[in-house]
C-alpha cells in the first residue's frame, strides 16, 4: 500500500478517530491523576503521564498487530470490538478509584496504569483498523503516526472532546458506529474463514451493514430503556 493513497489516508483517519472517541476517558484520569498537584507540576504530570502511556500503548498495539495472524484471535479481537462499541454507547464509566497523586512520580504512575487498564479498547480497535487496511512495515507506521498525531488532542485537547460529546449526544454514535465497522472488518480477515467473508463483494459489504446497525441499534434501543426506567422512578418518587 502506497503512503500517499487514499486507502492509507483512510486506514490513518480511521485510527485518529478511533483514538478521539476512546480519549475523553484519558482525560478524565489525567485531570484526576493530577489534580492535587501543586499547579507548575501539573504540567509536567500530563505531558510525562501521557508520554509513559502513549509508549506503553504503541508497543501493545504493536504487539496485538502481529498477534492477529494468529487463528481465530481476528474473530475474538472484532467481538470484543464489537462489545467495546456497544458499551461506548451505553456505559458510564466511573472514575471513583482513580486517585489524586500527592507528588509529581505518583500522578505520572497512576496516568500510566489508569491509561494501560484502560487502553484495551483503544489498543484492539486501533490494532484491528491497521491490520484490515493495511500489510507488513505500513501496519506498524499507521499505529505510530495515528497516536503520535492524537497525542496533543490527548493532553490538551480531550476536555473540549468530552464537551462536543456532552453537546452532541450523535458524536458518540458515529464513534460506535466507526468502531463496529473496525470490528466488522477484523472479523473478515480472520484466516480460519478461508476468505469466505471477503472474496465475496456483496457477503462482504452485507455483513460489514449488518454488523454496524445491530451494534448501534442495541446501543440506541438499551439507552431508550435505560431513559424509561430512569423516568419511571423518578414518577414513583415524585409521586410519594
Amino acid at each position: 500500500m502506497d503512503f500517499f493513497s487514499v486507502e492509507f489516508f483512510t486506514a490513518l483517519m480511521t485510527i485518529v478517530f478511533i483514538d478521539l472517541i476512546l480519549a475523553g476517558d484519558n482525560a478524565i484520569v489525567i485531570g484526576l491523576a493530577a489534580a492535587k498537584l501543586p499547579k507548575h507540576q501539573q504540567k509536567q504530570a500530563v505531558i510525562w503521564g501521557t508520554v509513559g502511556a502513549v509508549g506503553i500503548r504503541v508497543i501493545a498495539t504493536v504487539l496485538v498487530v502481529y498477534l492477529l495472524d494468529v487463528p481465530w484471535l481476528n474473530l475474538a479481537g472484532g467481538l470484543l470490538l464489537v462489545w467495546i462499541a456497544y458499551k461506548l454507547l451505553v456505559q458510564e464509566e466511573s472514575h471513583d478509584n482513580i486517585k489524586a497523586g500527592n507528588t509529581l512520580w505518583q500522578s505520572i504512575r497512576t496516568i500510566i496504569i489508569a491509561d494501560a487498564a484502560m487502553g484495551i479498547d483503544n489498543v484492539i480497535a486501533v490494532a484491528g483498523a491497521a491490520k484490515g487496511t493495511s500489510h507488513g512495515d505500513h501496519e506498524l507506521i499507521l499505529v505510530i503516526l495515528g497516536l503520535l498525531i492524537s497525542i496533543p488532542v490527548v493532553v490538551w485537547g480531550s476536555t473540549l472532546f468530552i464537551k462536543l460529546i456532552n453537546k452532541f449526544s450523535w458524536i458518540v454514535y458515529i464513534g460506535s458506529a466507526v468502531l463496529a465497522y473496525t470490528a466488522a472488518k477484523m472479523i473478515t480477515h480472520e484466516k480460519k474463514f478461508n476468505g469466505f467473508l471477503e472474496d465475496d463483494k456483496v457477503i462482504y459489504w452485507s455483513f460489514i451493514i449488518v454488523v454496524v446497525i445491530l451494534t448501534v441499534l442495541a446501543g440506541y434501543l438499551t439507552n431508550k430503556r435505560n431513559m424509561a426506567k430512569t423516568a419511571k422512578k423518578q414518577e414513583s418518587s415524585g409521586a410519594h
